[in-house]
């Protein structure tokens, strides 16, 4: 257990940077995921020909994908050292440790859920050349879909749907917490270190 003498600057500032990578990405994959459903997937309604959102859809999202991806990265080593050293259940008062629970879980649902969609988007696209797969609007498969590319168009707006309710669990979780750790005693919180 690291006692006062063993919080230097440096491993505070370590852990600042981790937290704040760790926020970014969340805040990068809701965003993300916002931004997609919300904004890009209804303007999509605008290009004419149904092949060509699809290959514009497609392509906006494997250009995302990095970002995604190192998003996701944060967010697991982030909270991964995290509950390794100040979020471990002996530093935390119940409440925390029930949020750091609720915490984990969430962490693991958006994990497993954008893997998922990585994966069933990475299908769709190679579905087609240039992932011109037919769409009435970045959400929808168009009539002239086959069944099979119309199915996992399906498929992946479920599980985006699923990332993005974890991912909002995720961010309140993060503000649950966050706030209790304020909520202790300042005194307490020092001596918890």
């Amino acid at each position: 257990m690291p006692t006062l003498s063993t919080f230097t600057p440096r491993s505070d500032l370590l852990s600042s940077a981790g937290r704040a990578a760790h926020d970014v990405g969340a805040a990068a994959l809701l965003g993300g995921n916002l931004f997609g459903r919300l904004a890009m997937h209804p303007a999509l309604r605008e290009v004419s020909e149904p092949r060509e959102r699809g290959s514009v859809t497609n392509r906006a999202w494997r250009r995302y994908g990095l970002v995604n991806g190192l998003s996701l990265g944060a967010i697991l080593v982030g909270w991964g050292a995290a509950r390794a050293d100040e979020a471990r259940p002996s530093q935390l008062s119940g409440r925390e440790r029930t949020l750091a629970r609720a915490k984990d879980a969430a962490v693991a649902t958006v994990a497993l859920t954008g893997i998922a969609s990585a994966i069933e988007g990475m299908r769709f696209n190679a579905a087609e050349p240039n992932g011109a797969v037919p769409l009435t609007d970045g959400n929808t498969a168009a009539p002239a879909a086959s069944r099979k590319e119309a199915r996992m168009k399906r498929m992946l707006r479920v599980v985006g749907a699923a990332n993005l309710v974890a991912e909002v669990a995720l961010v309140a979780i993060n503000s649950s917490l966050a706030q209790a750790n304020f909520r202790r005693p300042p005194l307490r919180r020092l001596l918890r270190r």
